[in-house]
């Protein structure tokens, strides 16, 4: 008999009563629903922000592994740049219905595990963002609010404003080999602002993660309408390591970090052991900045026929769950530290391991340690920190305007290590 802790049982209680309260981050509720995508169409798996009034779209794609056909209801919510809800109604921000239904679905074709591929692109007839700002996309079950399903952050820009940025070593000399310093200038030209210390705000995120992003409240310069981001203390993250990954395209042939694969009723696939690389000196290898791509060599088109894996983890971290907790993260589960992506500690062997059920593709991951005392994420104790190591930041601007009930975003750039 499997026993489940009280707290649990209450959870899972309350959440069939009364449903899942929406947080305004990037999360899955369902532990059915898999392989979320959302990315601006013009590149798979790009950051998820688009023009306002403009050919620009949104894709997003997920699985549900129960089958079958559900009744998908979606709408999208407006936030200030704390992603709070902004004081605007649904008839302010939005065009045309406050809600519509998911009606792109296609059931999974010659897999072991079934599942239905659900896709919805915005902007779209039904629902369209007429201000820009922050959104919050929420997707609910049965037009219940209350039975949340996922929620998606995305980016509606009406560019305003001018931004130059360049990435340069940390300020600080003990940190000049791990980390990387944004500094960045905005050119608010002809927007009719009355303080820019408080009328603009400047937000900084590495590869698109909101757990490592910067909000800049006031600039450290004033120079005209040039408002000056360089202070030696803001804008300086780690450089973190470039992402481990492995290439699951082939359920029949074994790729570079497959160990071996076991196809039964279910498949099976064991990846070789991965070591701590907190090493002193940077090496480089390729790597998707943290993302996942849905791919199938052995088929025709991977949202339908590529199949779902247990994938075994296991890592030589040079530590125990005495200390702490290891975590296992990327975009595929929205780099969240929870039950799910938390790995068990094998005494007998001195390894944490972990297994998974994802979609055939290519994934990037990396390793967490939570300190069981300080309780903080730390990402170089498994991984390491260099400045040489590549990433994609991304500067936004907000602007609240005199008189307004919400922010603006005004402007977006995208900037890359390699590229300065």
């Amino acid at each position: 008999m499997i026993k489940l802790r009280l707290p649990l049982i209450l959870l899972f209680i309350t959440a069939k009563l009364f449903g899942q309260q929406a947080i305004n981050d990037n999360r899955t509720y369902q532990a059915n629903i898999k392989s979320v995508e959302f990315y601006n169409t013009a590149k798979e798996q790009s950051f998820p922000a688009i023009n306002l009034k403009s050919t620009d779209a949104l894709l997003l794609a997920f699985d549900d592994l129960h089958g079958g056909t559900q009744y998908y209801n979606y709408t999208i919510q407006h936030c200030d740049a704390d992603w709070n809800p902004s004081q605007l109604s649904p008839a302010e921000y939005l065009q045309s219905f406050t809600e519509d239904r998911i009606t792109d679905y296609r059931y999974s074709t010659n897999t072991r595990q079934k599942y239905t591929h659900y896709e919805l692109t915005l902007p779209n007839q039904n629902i369209s963002p007429k201000l820009s700002g922050n959104y919050l996309l929420k997707v609910y079950l049965n037009g219940d609010v209350n039975q949340i399903v996922l929620t998606r952050r995305f980016y509606v820009v009406e560019s305003k404003v001018s931004i130059g940025a360049t990435i340069v070593p940390s300020n600080n000399n003990a940190l000049r080999q791990s980390n990387q310093k944004i500094n960045f200038q905005v050119n608010y030209g002809g927007l009719l602002v009355q303080n820019p210390n408080t009328d603009i705000r400047a937000l900084v995120l590495q590869n698109g993660r909101t757990d490592k992003s910067k909000l800049n409240t006031a600039p450290s310069n004033l120079r005209g309408s040039l408002l000056i981001y360089n202070d030696v203390n803001t804008n300086d993250f780690e450089g973190g390591n470039e992402f481990r990954h492995f290439d699951l395209r082939s359920l029949k042939l074994n790729s570079e970090r497959i160990g071996r694969i076991y196809r039964d009723t279910a498949n099976t696939v064991i990846l070789l052991g991965d070591p701590n690389r907190n090493q002193p000196a940077y090496s480089f290898q390729y790597d998707n900045d943290g993302k996942f791509y849905i791919l199938n060599q052995d088929g025709s088109n991977p949202r339908i026929d590529a199949d779902y894996a247990h994938i075994y983890f296991s890592l030589a971290g040079n530590k125990s769950d005495n200390d702490g907790a290891a975590y296992i993260v990327g975009q595929f589960n929205n780099y969240q530290l929870d039950q799910q992506s938390r790995m068990l500690f094998d005494s007998a062997k001195g390894r944490f391991y972990t297994d998974l059920f994802l979609k055939q593709g290519v994934y990037d991951y990396e390793y967490i340690w939570v300190d069981k005392n300080s309780k903080a994420p730390d990402e170089i104790a498994f991984e390491g920190s260099y400045y040489e190591t590549e990433n994609d930041y991304q500067i936004l601007v907000y602007f609240c305007r005199p008189g307004t009930r919400y922010q603006e975003l005004v402007g977006y750039t995208q900037l890359n290590t390699t590229k300065r």
